[in-house]
């Protein structure tokens, strides 16, 4: 009886192994078999083919408006050039200030720096910065006279400053710019920017149009949040200002433009290095322009574009401890 019992267990293994071989065998067979997926191709190919239809068409009605097109057709005018004159001093924070105001001029487009030195020479600092700007420039130096020059402990507001270098700019300028009356060269506008000032992207759009003198508000200047020329019926008519409002032009130097034909039509407009405190902005104006031809941007003089900030002078308190031990940082390596 126990023959018999093992007889037919064996017998059901061999006929679970012959099904299980037979089923693996079929499944082989159906893996090289061609699945008819007509079904679901279809929509993609009708999407493909009416792509394809589009694409043709518009390739075809761009080739009807080449063929209209005048062989002739004058291409788009280029922008005219900003012309940026920066007077510039050697001191701490002289590369990091220029490097910081460099890459907010990459972001303008027909922009020309002229950057000014108050050295008599150029420095390599300076030259090596704009060598590696990207930008177009031009490097410039004059010195400031000794009696003119703030020394230390003077309060900035003392005596004029840049004023030499921003005149160097000028002569570049009409020299350079020189041209027969109403020749492309003398399209531009002449800008004068600090290089501790912030400025917006957005001021630059809104000077490139200038016709002679355009002006806009200034912020956290003369001990105030901004200062600003006041717009009536779109015409300049006074000055928000703290300090001596009946200046002929109460302006700080960030607030306003010039257009280049105004610089070369007046060839003995200049700032005056010898003017009573806040003048230096008038001292210029006033040979270029009068109150009721000032053009009022940045919406009627009521958005503030530019600020007249300042960095921090550095503390060299431990830097000069080391020194005096002969520890001092490595001179060679530019800051």
């Amino acid at each position: 009886m126990a023959t018999g019992m093992r007889l037919k267990l064996k017998t059901v293994f061999v006929l679970y192994f012959m099904v299980s071989l037979m089923g693996l065998v079929y499944a082989l067979m159906q893996l090289g078999q061609r699945c008819d997926c007509t079904e679901h191709d279809l929509p993609k190919d009708r999407t493909i083919s009416r792509l394809r239809g589009e694409l043709h068409r518009l390739e075809e009605q761009m080739k009807k408006v080449e063929a209209t097109k005048s062989p002739h057709q004058a291409p788009k005018s280029t922008p005219p050039t900003i012309f940026v004159i920066t007077p510039t001093y050697s001191r701490f924070v002289q590369k990091a200030e220029l490097t910081r105001l460099s890459q907010t001029f990459l972001h303008v487009p027909q922009l020309h720096w002229v950057l000014v030195e108050d050295s008599p020479h150029k420095t390599p600092l300076v030259a090596g910065l704009l060598a590696d700007s990207g930008l177009a420039y031009t490097h410039l130096h004059t010195a400031t006279p000794k009696e003119r020059k703030l020394q230390d402990g003077d309060p900035s507001w003392l005596k004029p400053r840049g004023a030499e270098q921003r005149n160097e700019g000028l002569r570049w300028l009409r020299e350079d710019r020189r041209a027969p009356q109403g020749a492309d060269s003398q399209q531009g506008v002449v800008y004068f920017a600090d290089d501790d000032n912030t400025y917006s992207i957005q001021l630059f759009q809104e000077m490139r149009g200038t016709q002679r003198v355009s002006v806009w508000p200034v912020g956290l200047v003369g001990g105030m949040r901004y200062e600003r020329p006041v717009v009536e019926g779109g015409k300049v008519v006074r000055f928000h200002t703290g300090w001596r409002p009946s200046r002929p032009f109460p302006l700080d130097m960030a607030g306003f433009a010039v257009s280049l034909k105004a610089v070369l039509a007046n060839q003995d407009a200049c700032f005056d290095g010898n003017a009573p405190m806040g003048f230096l902005e008038s001292s210029f104006l006033q040979g270029v322009v009068t109150m009721e031809e000032l053009e009022p941007r940045a919406d009627n003089c009521s958005k503030v574009l530019v600020w007249h900030t300042r960095t921090e002078k550095p503390k060299m308190k431990r830097e000069e401890a080391l020194q005096a031990q002969g520890l001092g940082s490595d001179n060679a390596v530019e800051v």
